[in-house]
């Protein structure tokens, strides 16, 4: 029967790694490893499963959506050699279905999250000129209970000015100083390892698709909604 719930030893072993977060440690632990990564993996097959019922998903199985548990350390202050949480992405299919889908499980700091992470210049400047244009679709979207309820506010990185071609004084600078575009739900330890968290993961990635359809539209039609 496909695994459907994060065992309590996934995350175990995570606050094992955390404490001897070293290649002999981890060379000695590669079958513990293995074993608990393994149930990550058959989880993230169930969630595409489940996400595939409301979504088309290009990421062909949940051993392809993990993330490797090694760091690259080559420009980091931080030469710690290995990751301490699982986590896995899912890619959406067709060049008209925009925005990604991210899993985190790490002990007090699990998310489920979602949208543009790192924007490249012509797709930033295409968002920030729909929004000025008119952000009441955005915001209606935002402002939305489901929203609220689910992801709290739009969260990422921001300009502290306004950018560089918009008047600092437009009704929707608090919308154009973005520069990512993140929707992200915390879970805790007891949320992972319940029984209904993957309805759970699965149900939030469902609530991102009206930001994420509003974002394919403003990204890959033109002003008469004809794909570009």
């Amino acid at each position: 029967m496909p695994q459907t719930t994060i065992p309590a030893s996934a995350l175990t072993f995570l606050l094992e790694l955390k404490q001897n977060n070293n290649r002999d440690w981890f060379n000695a632990h590669k079958e513990a490893f293995a074993t608990q990564q393994s149930y990550i993996e058959t989880f993230a097959g169930s969630l595409l499963t489940a996400m595939s019922s409301h979504d088309l998903i290009e990421t062909p199985s949940g051993k392809k959506s993990l993330h490797r548990i090694y760091r690259d350390t080559r420009f980091s202050k931080d030469k710690t050699p290995y990751k301490n949480n699982w986590s896995g992405s899912f890619t959406r299919a067709t060049k008209q279905r925009r925005g990604g889908y991210y899993f985190h499980i790490e002990p007090g700091n699990s998310f489920i999250a979602g949208g543009f992470w790192a924007p490249n210049t012509s797709d930033l400047k295409r968002i920030r000129d729909d929004i000025s244009y008119d952000p009441a679709p955005l915001r209606k979207i935002l402002n939305s209970k489901s929203f609220k309820e689910t992801f709290g506010t739009l969260q990422g990185e921001q300009l502290k000015t306004a950018p560089k071609g918009f008047d600092p004084t437009n009704e929707a600078i608090d919308l154009l100083r973005y520069k990512q575009f993140l929707l992200i739900r915390p879970f805790t330890d007891k949320d992972t390892a319940s029984n209904s968290f993957l309805e759970q993961a699965n149900n939030t990635f469902k609530a991102m698709r009206p930001f994420f359809d509003y974002m394919s539209d403003v990204l890959t039609t033109d002003v008469n909604g004809e794909v570009v």
